[in-house]
């Protein structure tokens, strides 16, 4: 997915909701948001996959994760942004740097993709019989931009949020990292494209006529008791939270501990997602182990 403001990831939640399974996704999102209270802890929960952006620091770690996600089966959304950080004037003139010093077009309405880590997950994940498609997601905004979480706290949240939405089988995808590298490369050049059209027709829309082509929802009545269930939960869990602190010691002080136990862990194994790879690995040995044993076993009985 094209990465326009730093919200991104949050809006392509209510298209989730609608259209796909919420609960299966994870996010590849830089390591320093695992260490924002309660937000951060909470993705830490999710086991979210935290990059430090340095190839070096980082290919070992994905390596690891994917692998856990491959052994335990789960159905997994992974969102990844090639872009590696939102388009702004800044990050568009670094990104035009790019495009100069390796022969490449500059970008207006997209940053230039860094590939690396998008073949190596394509890849670890087909490796692993855990890959089923890829699916090409581009964001728009047609009417107002909220850039920052700022702009959610002034209230400016977007009128309207245009996706268009590509699906590529695991068995069209390029085999060879080169040619995967290449294959991402062209999908961005196509952003630009549909991008620069989208913004430029009046009335803004990915179809030429404007209007945007819906695919049936699952069920509305199940997206409207989700969202009910989620604005009763969270209204009640922070007039409770509130309450709480403002009346019962026993709740600051359980505050307190849990803080204390994540500011811990986070310190001394790096992130409860850490924690869990930790745990799965040593499950997985021992029962490797069990397994050795119990073979040598019934080879000398027999």
């Amino acid at each position: 997915m094209n990465h326009r403001t730093r919200l991104d990831w949050m809006f392509l939640w209510c298209c989730l909701l609608r259209y796909s399974y919420l609960r299966l996704e994870k996010i590849c999102l830089k390591a320093a948001l695992k260490a924002v209270p309660g937000f951060g802890w909470a993705m830490q929960v999710a086991c979210f996959v935290f990059i430090q952006r340095r190839w070096e620091a980082d290919k070992k770690h994905l390596e690891n994760m994917l692998d856990y996600f491959c052994d335990i089966r789960e159905p997994l959304q992974l969102l990844l942004f090639p872009e590696g950080t939102d388009l702004t004037e800044n990050t568009r003139a670094k990104s035009d740097v790019f495009a100069v010093q390796n022969n490449l077009p500059k970008f207006e309405y997209v940053l230039h993709p860094r590939s690396t880590g998008f073949t190596f997950i394509v890849d670890r994940l087909r490796k692993g019989d855990n890959l089923d498609a890829v699916h090409d997601i581009t964001v728009a905004y047609p009417k107002n931009i909220p850039q920052t979480e700022r702009h959610l706290m002034l209230g400016l949240f977007p009128r309207e949020i245009h996706f268009h939405v590509r699906r590529y089988s695991v068995a069209s995808l390029p085999t060879s990292s080169s040619a995967l590298e290449s294959w991402c490369r062209d999908r961005w050049a196509e952003k630009e494209v549909r991008l620069r059209d989208f913004y430029s027709d009046q009335p803004r829309g990915f179809d030429r006529d404007g209007v945007a082509r819906v695919p049936p929802c699952k069920s509305e009545l199940r997206v409207a008791l989700i969202k009910a269930a989620s604005l009763l939960y969270w209204s009640s869990f922070i007039a409770l939270c509130f309450t709480g602190l403002w009346l019962w010691s026993p709740f600051r002080i359980y505050l307190l501990i849990m803080v204390g136990v994540y500011l811990a862990q986070h310190k001394l194994f790096g992130g409860l997602e850490l924690l869990e790879l930790a745990c799965h690995r040593y499950w997985k040995s021992t029962a490797a182990n069990e397994g050795e044993k119990n073979k040598a076993l019934d080879e000398k009985m027999q």
